[in-house]
């Protein structure tokens, strides 16, 4: 690191000790809050490292003025407002600490279900207003009732813990939970068609992705029991805002207590003003004992990194010495890569992860990399996880975790198997390295298949019968989708065979439909890399 003081920015409201940790750590601070974009914009270029919450928003444009910028630390753990590709692009470090603020922000979500139950902001109001309708705020007892949660990470499982402690029955619905680890902590792993009809209360705990986005809908809410109360202290965007507000209308939703909306600062809501609705401004974090625990471990992060080159809690570096660097670089991508493509193809709770480095990559230290693999194969149904908490992230989700090593070689000089086991099935990956430096995938569940992975890419497992190939490609080709790789593989006598293709773009549903629809493909996968 350069002799001069590493310079960091603050441009959010934090605790002052960060900025007090920062300079004993040997950095130079500024604390400038309430800059607009172009203010920034303007200073950035100034700093090493830029320490925020969630009021400043990292964009491209900023990023494009920070010349000298090489960590940005958000002090809790959603990263929606730091444009993570382009400060990759750029190389720029991004932290969070996905830890400090858990107990606070489920603290917050027990206490909007009193809330709920007993409608204590509504009585408080009236009371203020010297009506004193004791008749008018009946409320229900949260004792023996069943608390349903979408979502039983870390957040999730203290929920479940208090509710426990309020003799509440818990159903849990997350599909990293294994039973092991439900029995552990007391819950009953369920399927949403059984946790919606049975539960009193519903709470969130997951992140805001693809799968996750609307699941709150009105098709949901029609599964639901009369009278259900839902609270989100997770993510905006979870809930259909339009449909929650036409159940609470009807009664079939008997209220809702959100901390998060779709769209924030929210000035105006659909929901607003509903007598049946609690309404919260993204209070979960906002304790002081969480925001002193986040600021403080945000500032003990940057600066280490900035100081030292140590890297903690990094959701775009994997966590590496200096010395193992250089052995490990190659390999890297490589574990990156098949622990991405194995946990998008995998939907159901997985029991255990195992990894088999044979070759010339078996005498290396790989704990890297197996913490790679492992927060790729997580990352579809987490947004907190990162290299350095993984193997935490999976121990609490009951997930075993074992790596073996074996320095001889096999067909590849050097290979990396992962092998996945869900309820329902054994998966395993093989990949390796060609001309000691370009991952490739060369084999999947048995089958031979040997690919470089793309972007955009389609996984198809299909009956090995004719015609498949004409078929994708004609409804490809319709549709105006290029191809830019084939890669097939067949296992003998077995009936079944795999396709990866490497598309231009990513496929839209309808496309994806037409294509899973074939009488042949057996299941399918869109995946991004």
């Amino acid at each position: 690191m350069s002799n001069t003081k590493p310079r960091v920015l603050i441009s959010d409201k934090m605790n002052p000790l960060a900025a007090e940790i920062f300079k004993d750590k040997g950095c130079d601070v500024d604390v400038k809050t309430g800059m607009t974009p172009e203010e920034l914009a303007a200073c950035i270029g100034d700093y090493d490292g830029l320490a925020i919450r969630s009021s400043t928003t990292v964009t491209p444009e900023i990023l494009a003025k920070a010349k000298n910028l090489k960590v940005i630390g958000r002090a809790g753990i959603g990263v929606d407002n730091v444009d993570i590709p382009a400060a990759t692009e750029r190389g720029v470090v991004v932290m969070n600490t996905p830890f400090g603020n858990s107990i606070t922000t489920a603290e917050h979500a027990v206490a909007l279900m009193f809330a709920l139950a007993r409608q204590l902001p509504q009585a408080s109001e009236s009371t203020h207003a010297g009506k004193w309708e004791k008749s008018k705020f009946m409320g229900t007892e949260v004792t023996g009732k069943t608390l349903g949660l979408i979502g039983c990470g870390n957040i999730g499982s203290i929920v479940a813990d208090r509710a426990l402690g309020l003799k509440m029955k818990v159903l849990a619905f997350d599909p990293f939970l294994t039973p092991e680890r439900a029995e552990e902590i007391g819950v009953k792993k369920v399927e949403l068609d059984e946790l919606f009809p049975h539960a009193d209360f519903i709470t969130l705990h997951v992140p805001k992705n693809d799968k996750t986005k609307g699941m709150i809908n009105k098709d949901s809410i029609a599964k639901m029991k009369k009278g259900v109360r839902i609270i989100n202290a997770a993510r905006g965007g979870l809930i259909v805002e339009d449909d929650l507000k036409e159940a609470l209308d009807s009664g079939h939703v008997a209220g809702a207590a959100l901390d998060v909306f779709e769209i924030e600062p929210a000035k105006d809501n659909v929901l607003f003003h509903h007598e049946n609705v609690i309404c919260t401004p993204h209070l979960g974090a906002s304790t002081t004992e969480a925001q002193v625990n986040v600021a403080l471990q945000v500032a003990e992060q940057m600066a280490d990194y900035l100081v030292s080159g140590a890297v903690v809690n990094a959701l775009n570096m994997p966590s590496i010495s200096a010395e193992d660097a250089p052995k490990l670089k190659p390999y890297m991508k490589l574990a990156e890569q098949l622990g991405s493509f194995a946990g998008q193809i995998t939907d159901s709770a997985i029991k255990s992860i195992s990894v088999q480095y044979d070759g010339t990559v078996g005498g290396l230290n790989t704990k890297p990399l197996t913490a790679l693999i492992i927060c790729n194969v997580l990352r579809p149904q987490m947004d907190s996880v990162n290299m350095v908490n993984a193997p935490m992230v999976a121990e609490a989700r009951g997930i075993s975790v074992s790596d073996t090593h074996n320095t001889a070689f096999n067909q590849w000089r050097s290979s990396i198997s992962i092998t996945i086991e869900t309820e329902s099935r054994t998966r395993k990956i093989i990949g390796s390295l060609f001309t000691e430096k370009e991952p490739r995938l060369v084999e999947i569940e048995g089958v031979p298949c040997e690919a470089a992975l793309a972007p955009h890419m389609l996984f198809i497992r299909n009956d090995d019968k004719p015609g498949l190939i004409g078929a994708v490609g004609s409804i490809l080709g319709s549709n105006g989708h290029n191809i830019a790789d084939f890669r097939l593989g067949r296992q003998k006598d077995s009936g079944t065979a795999v396709c990866l293709i490497a598309l231009d773009g990513a496929l839209p549903d309808a496309v994806f439909d037409e294509i899973v629809n074939l009488p042949q493909v057996q299941n399918a996968k869109r995946l991004k890399f």
